[in-house]
This record gives C-alpha cells, structure tokens and sequence, in this order.
C-alpha cells in the first residue's frame, strides 16, 4: 500500500486474521442473496452487459463511489459526459458504482449510500442515462495501487471510460507513532490518477481524469476554480459535510456570508439536492443507531427449533431476540425455568437437559442473554455490533446447561474462579440442531478453558436421539480427529479476532465423573444464588 501505519483500516484487518491466509479462485455455486433490501441494485456482470446493449449506448463511462454524492461529484460525472459528446459519442451511459463490501466503520453505511444516490438520481443531478449497481468488492484504502483494480474491473463489464479524481481510495494517516509521517493524507492526491493514467493493461480503456473542484458562490456549482477571483471560491470538505450534517444545518441564503469558512451556519445552496441533504442529516445525527447496513452481508433467518417461542427484532442486528415461552403461553427463563436433568435422570446418571444456542455450522454467536428480563437468546455484541465465530465454521452444536452458574465467587483448586456464566456445553452428534431446542444428552467429558484468569468449563455431549449416542461413553470412545479438533478449536477461535490463544488446563478430555462433578457444583452453585439472589 505504499505504508507502514499499523493503524490503516485494512493492514489492521490483515494482521489480525490470524496466521494464515487463503487465496484462489472461488466458484459460485448459485447466485448470493443478501435479503437486506438492496438486492434489486445488485447486478451480474452479464446483466450489467445486457442493460448497456438494451439502452443504446455507445460508450459507458463508470464512476465508483464509497461516499454520498454531492455537486462535486455531479460535476464530474456530468462534464464527463459532456466531454464524451465533445468526442462524438452519441450516447454516453453513466454506470454509477458504489462499493458493497467491507468499509471501515466510520465510513457512511451502505444502505444510506444507496438511498442518497438514488434521490439524486431522481432529482436530476446526474445524467438522465445513469444505471446505478452495487459492485460487491470490498474497499482496501491501497490508494494508487487500489485504484487499478477499481478501473480494470469495471473494464472486464463493459465500461470503456473510468472516471478519477483527486485522492481515489485515499485516507488519513492514522496518529499511530510507528511509522515515520503521523496525520495527513496517506497519499498524494494526485498519485492515484497520474498512476492510472499510465498504468499498463488498460487496454481500450480510457481515463478521464479531474482535478479538485470548488464550490463557487456567484452561481451555486461546483467547477475548477477560477485564479483570477479566488474569494468567491469555497472549499467543502468530506469532513465539513459530515460536521455540518450532525449539527442539521439548514441551507444558505442566496448570498453566502463573507465569513463563511470560518463559521460555517449553514450548507451552499445546490451542493446537495434537499432530499438527499435531509437524509445525510437523518444519517450523522444518528450514526450509531443499529438499522444502517454498514456494507453487503447476508442477513439469513435463525435456524429455530419446534416449540413456543417469541421473536422479536430482525436476526442479524442486536435487536433480535428470542424469548421461550411456557406450555401456558407464559414467558419464561431458559436458564431458570428449564430443569436441568430430565424428569427421569438425577444427578447420580449421565443424562442432562442441553438449550441449543447456535446450531452446528452457523457462525451467529448466540447466547442466553443473563441481563435481559427472562434470558432470551441474542447474538452477541461487540461495540453494538453483532459477533460472528470467524475460526472457520462450528463442527458442534453449541449451547448451555440450565439451572448452573459457574460462580464468580468461588475458586478452584489452581485460584480460578467461574465466569458467571451458565455452563457452557458442545454436542458432537452428527445432526444440526436448532436454536432453543431442549435436547436430552449424554455427558462424556469436560474441558477447562481458563479465559482472563477465569475458568469457563465445556461440557462434551452428544444427543440420546443420534446414532453415535450407542457408541460413546468416554472420551476414548470419540474419534481422535474430533478431539483433536475441538482443542484446536478452543485454543484457536479468537485469534480470528486478532486476540492471543486460549489456555486450556489439560489438552485431554476429562472423563464423564468429573464433568457430572462440575455439573453438580455449578448447580449447587445456582441454586444458592438464586436463594440468595445474585442471579
């Protein structure tokens, strides 16, 4: 990337993926839908190419985006087709392609994006011939280098014109001390389009290249500045947008005071159409409200098992909540109200009552929620953001046994004291189970995970009903693979998330007594805590 900030968004990304990365090439087994609302604006490259041919054009000229558009950028796109006609194309066609992929996360959502590109398209402030489709790659900040791939790849669809600007996937520098330049762009903004410009492989491509554009206050547009009455230019940067959008600042008066640099009441007239204004203010007034669709990811439907239950929210967003309900229609605590030996087994068998949480290969982490009313299942959060498992996809059903705590309290024999958590337990049958189904399981050992000093014991089941349930017993009965995999998997799954590994007090799985002593304990330790309530 032309840097060596520890902090840029994307070699962060990088660097905590863990020690391995894996690249090649990627068939598509059926076309991917995201069911977030934006599926209409996303389009293959052979229909991109099929909606060139239907509109007539002679000459596609594409522009990408990851940021609202405004007068600025209208200019562009416009005098490019201005341009394109100078040169005798009859019909120039705007392709306008915001990224769908990852963004960093102060960068606006992609929903938002979508919305505010399409009432300016309405509104006339760009070409009349304009086709907008989200295009799926996900944004890296590699500036000169990136910019390449922008241009090329819209080559590859049909586009034979690419807009550039100053600074294309450009970013600020961050404050990180390792590096030898703190603050400031991160690249020139020249080099991105001087790069490209001359960059092999084009091909037929041709680039049209602009310079930064100023907002003049005797007409209200946007254009290269003119040298000769420098006052009557005004700089608006991405930032004094996003300030003035958070503060709601209502439009300027035809003429823009003198001081307007300095003090910055309201925003020029035409910079943005009305309605595209008021949904940027909607945005930066509320830029954490969980709604917004930061970029493409597949929002999928829980995978929920038979009984009664109450959902609430939308699964994917830290809304969404399912709450168990009582034969009587009552709601009830899956952690309290739910026996954790079935009717026929005590404490002296193997049997015990599992609530599934999330289902062998789902990556939602789902949990019973300790500090909602009634403990429903949610996803897990993280900066109010939902968390996903990223160390591959679970081989096991995972869950909790009801009616324990592993009491933050009380230490074991090495000084670790519990979670606070219920147990934590992994069922390694052979079926996928669904989320708040009641299995009845068979215990076969225990691992010790010690997580910041605490211990987080996992139960190892598996289901009475699966065939492999007549096999085991102890933890010599299960396949060396799959132990050796679920160590792996315990040490490992959080350094997807750039976090060290975990400790686990014994790689080898304790047997069925001692897990059935740890079940005991922590039911003991539950029932004293609900008499004295703690939990």
């Amino acid at each position: 990337f032309g840097g060596m900030d520890p902090d840029h968004p994307y070699i962060k990304v990088i660097m905590n993926s863990g020690n391995y990365l894996v690249g090649g090439e990627v068939e598509l087994l059926e076309r991917i839908r995201y069911n977030d609302g934006l599926d209409k604006y996303r389009l293959t490259p052979k229909e991109l190419r099929e909606r060139f041919v239907e509109s007539g054009t002679d000459a596609v000229y594409a522009f990408q985006t990851r940021n609202p558009t405004h007068a600025g950028h209208a200019y562009l796109m416009q005098d490019a087709g201005r341009q394109l006609k100078a040169m005798g194309y009859k019909k120039p066609l705007l392709w306008l392609t915001p990224l769908g992929g990852w963004t960093k996360d102060d960068d606006m959502p992609l929903d938002v994006r979508i919305h505010q590109h399409q009432i300016i398209i309405e509104e006339g402030m760009l070409p009349a011939d304009t086709v907008m489709a989200i295009w799926p790659s996900p944004m890296l900040y590699a500036g000169p280098t990136e910019v390449q791939w922008h241009c090329k790849s819209r080559r590859n669809v049909g586009a034979r014109f690419f807009i550039t600007g100053r600074d294309p996937a450009g970013i600020k520098r961050s404050k990180n001390k390792n590096q030898i330049t703190v603050g400031g762009d991160f690249y020139d903004g020249n080099h991105g389009r001087y790069v490209l410009q001359t960059s092999p492989g084009l091909g037929e491509m041709k680039i049209l290249s602009f310079a930064k554009v100023y907002y003049d206050k005797t007409d209200n547009r946007m254009k290269p500045p003119d040298k000769s009455r420098k006052g009557d230019f005004l700089s608006i940067s991405g930032s004094t947008m996003r300030a003035l959008a958070k503060k709601g600042a209502p439009p300027c008066p035809d003429e823009i005071s003198a001081n307007w640099e300095e003090t910055k009441p309201c925003i020029p007239n035409g910079f943005m159409v009305e309605k595209g204004w008021q949904l940027m203010i909607k945005y930066y007034q509320d830029p954490k409200n969980t709604k917004w669709i930061g970029y493409s990811r597949m929002m999928s439907d829980p995978l929920v098992g038979e009984g009664s239950f109450k959902q609430e929210g939308v699964f994917g967003k830290p809304s969404w909540s399912l709450f168990f309900k009582s034969s009587e229609g009552a709601i009830i605590s899956p952690w309290h109200d739910i026996s954790l030996y079935p009717a026929d087994s005590s404490a002296a068998g193997k049997s015990v009552n599992m609530v599934v949480e999330i289902p062998m290969g789902r990556m939602e982490k789902l949990e019973v929620n300790k500090e909602t009313k009634n403990n429903p299942i949610k996803q897990d959060v993280k900066k109010n953001k939902p968390r996903y498992y990223k160390y591959g996809v679970p081989f096991f059903n995972y869950g909790m046994l009801p009616q324990t705590w592993e009491n933050p309290n009380k230490s074991d024999a090495e000084g670790h004291k519990g979670d606070g958590d219920p147990l934590d337990v992994m069922e390694i049958g052979s079926k996928q189970l669904p989320t708040g189904s009641i299995v009845r399981v068979k215990v076969l050992g225990v691992y010790a995970l010690i997580d910041q000093g605490e211990v987080d014991y996992k139960i190892i089941v598996v289901n009475e009903d699966d065939d492999l349930a007549k096999k085991l017993r102890t933890p010599d009965d299960i396949d060396g693979e799959i132990t050796h995999r679920l160590v792996d998997w315990l040490k490992m799954y959080k350094t997807a998330e750039g976090k060290g590994l975990n400790e686990l007090t014994s790689d080898l799985m304790e047997g069925p007594s001692q897990a059935m002593k740890v079940i005991k304990e922590t039911h003991d330790y539950w029932k004293k805590g609900r008499e004295s309530s703690l939990i």
